[in-house]
């Protein structure tokens, strides 16, 4: 679940960039979060009305970060490119791998990563700083998506929370959606690559997500998110075009085998973590 909601956000990330010269990051955000709204809000039908605000504090709190992550990380992309995106995004998991870790080799292998993702983002003289402070706010976001979506898992059933969040969040977009698809007309296009996003990149791994952390604890999530930094590059290559140099690839495959000797390791300390009821977990 957890490969296949990568492959899915990469995948619907590099669709919706094919529409940015029509309609821009925001208008595509806003096309995205109405269709995956859309989509959570027929699926989980939450019953709203019974939320207690213990359930509704991290539903609406969810709903803020997902619109941020979102717009911070497509107005990224298209300064940055994919790869180099994703790449910066996942220091948030990252920083939840290494806060929430009681294993050694879990610590040197999220270390790993993050001396590969400083590697991939060394200072040139063509540098987006901009781009790159919009990657690392993404970043920020993904790391309280993961607590959050484990909290809201935790105290919804089915994927209720999931599916008023991406509700609350297409609500947020409205204005913002409007005012500019009013300003930049889209074609047929534009909308479709907006369209699949929305499935591709929100209602997809959000629900995914939800499930996935049922099962795992949030310290093995982050780690194996260190997949999306390669999955975004390998799609960037075969769908946007956007190569990576040498030095690139070989940072890029440190966290492969960074996340690989993580979770080849994980099964005794999961298991472990489901047969003692007093160690407190994230």
């Amino acid at each position: 679940m957890m490969f296949g909601s990568g492959l899915s956000n990469q995948v619907g990330a590099a669709t919706a960039a094919l529409a940015f010269p029509v309609i821009g990051p925001a208008g595509v955000v806003a096309v995205r979060q109405w269709v995956a709204g859309i989509v959570l809000m027929a699926v989980g039908r939450p019953r709203l009305r019974s939320f207690t605000w213990r359930q509704w504090w991290p539903v609406l709190s969810l709903a803020v970060v997902f619109a941020t992550m979102n717009l911070s990380l497509y107005t990224a992309i298209d300064r940055i490119g994919l790869g180099l995106a994703v790449t910066l995004e996942f220091l948030g998991p990252l920083a939840v791998a290494l806060a929430a870790s009681r294993r050694a080799v879990d610590l040197i292998c999220a270390l790993i990563a993050g001396a590969a993702v400083v590697a991939l983002t060394r200072p040139q003289p063509a540098t987006d700083y901009p781009g790159i402070a919009l990657a690392l706010l993404a970043a920020v976001c993904w790391a309280s998506y993961i607590l959050l979506n484990r909290t809201v898992g935790q105290r919804l059933p089915g994927a209720q929370g999931s599916a008023a969040a991406a509700g609350l969040s297409a609500l947020f977009y409205i204005p913002v959606g409007i005012t500019v698809l009013l300003r930049h007309p889209p074609t047929a296009g534009a909308l479709g690559y907006a369209a699949a996003a929305g499935v591709l990149s929100s209602a997809v791994p959000f629900l995914a997500d939800l499930l996935a952390l049922r099962r795992v604890p949030a310290r093995f999530f982050g780690v194996f998110m260190s997949v999306n930094p390669v999955l975004a590059a390998l799609v960037g290559l075969l769908i946007l075009d956007q190569s990576l140099q040498p030095v690139e690839w070989l940072a890029i495959a440190a966290i492969v085998a960074a996340n690989t000797a993580s979770v080849l390791t994980a099964g005794r300390g999961t298991a472990e973590q489901r047969d003692s009821p007093r160690r407190p977990q994230l």
